[in-house]
């Protein structure tokens, strides 16, 4: 999959500024301030745009590698429609997380190029490749007769219950451009499991590990490989799992030194996270 275009940008306050310098009409302290700062009465920059109640970050994928993403629960589709239609303008993938099906619904009529994943609640528009994540085979070696290993993250969940924390890291790292492979259902009460997806494991730059009630899945996982892995506590379960909270205790108390948690089914985190790892080893190749 291509990575993002560079994003649009304006360089032209930058060279003023410089120019100041260089005459010698502006000193290298202010400078500094102003880079710091911004003047006062600075027009908008063309790296913002602004509509009713939002403030779109349009330079992020320049300083931060991937445009702002939406958090679409709570906000009506009007917005979502118009945070997305400012990114395509600009030439930046959209990504929209946490959006209920009937915001999705009228979003897509006035963008009918988004697509809706309904387990996941994501909204994609402009990634590159439209059609939905298709994953490495499991079954096969993720191996490129001409390039060697192909870098990706591998997602895995403890149980099926975990599936939509899944598909929300799954499209993330779609948007992200980051190849991944699907390990579904290989929780610890069914140790084979796990074990016959470990060599498989072993060729990915990163893991997410999603899993609910007590938590176990992550440390084990993490035991048996020497790549980052990125734990999801997810709110399933009965009562004394408590939302949640049961399984992120148990992982933030891991004594598997590769694991980090992140936050209660935070699928996007931890996919963004993983992916970050991805891509920073195709720079260093």
């Amino acid at each position: 999959m291509p990575p993002h275009p560079p994003p649009k940008s304006n360089h032209e306050p930058l060279a003023r500024l410089l120019t100041e310098v260089a005459t010698g009409r502006r000193s290298v302290a202010d400078a500094l301030a102003a880079l710091a700062d911004g003047p006062a009465d600075a027009p908008p920059s063309p790296d913002i745009a602004a509509t009713e109640r939002v403030t779109l970050d349009l330079d992020r994928q320049r300083r931060c590698g991937f445009p702002e993403v939406i958090y679409g629960d709570g906000k009506p589709a009007q917005m979502i429609a118009a945070i997305i239609q400012s990114q395509q303008a600009a030439g930046q993938p959209s990504l929209a997380t946490r959006v209920a099906p009937e915001v999705a619904e009228q979003v897509q009529t006035q963008i009918p190029t988004a697509r809706y994943n309904p387990v996941a609640r994501t909204l994609t528009a402009g990634v590159a490749d439209a059609a939905p994540p298709s994953p490495i085979p499991k079954t096969q070696d993720a191996v490129s007769p001409d390039a060697g290993l192909i870098k990706h993250v591998a997602v895995v969940t403890a149980g099926s219950t975990d599936a939509p924390v899944a598909e929300e890291a799954i499209e993330t790292l779609h948007w992200m451009g980051i190849r991944f492979r699907q390990f579904d259902d290989i929780g610890v009460a069914g140790p084979a499991r796990l074990l016959a997806a470990v060599p498989h494991l072993r060729q990915a730059a990163a893991v997410v590990v999603i899993a609910g009630m007590e938590g176990a899945l992550p440390a084990a996982v993490g035991g048996h490989l020497s790549v980052p892995v990125f734990a999801v506590p997810t709110s399933v379960g009965y009562g004394a799992t408590l939302g949640g909270l049961t399984a992120m205790l148990g992982m933030l108390s891991s004594c598997a030194s590769n694991v980090a948690v992140v936050n209660i089914d935070a699928g996007f985190k931890a996919a963004y996270l993983a992916g970050l790892v991805v891509r920073q080893l195709e720079r260093s190749t």
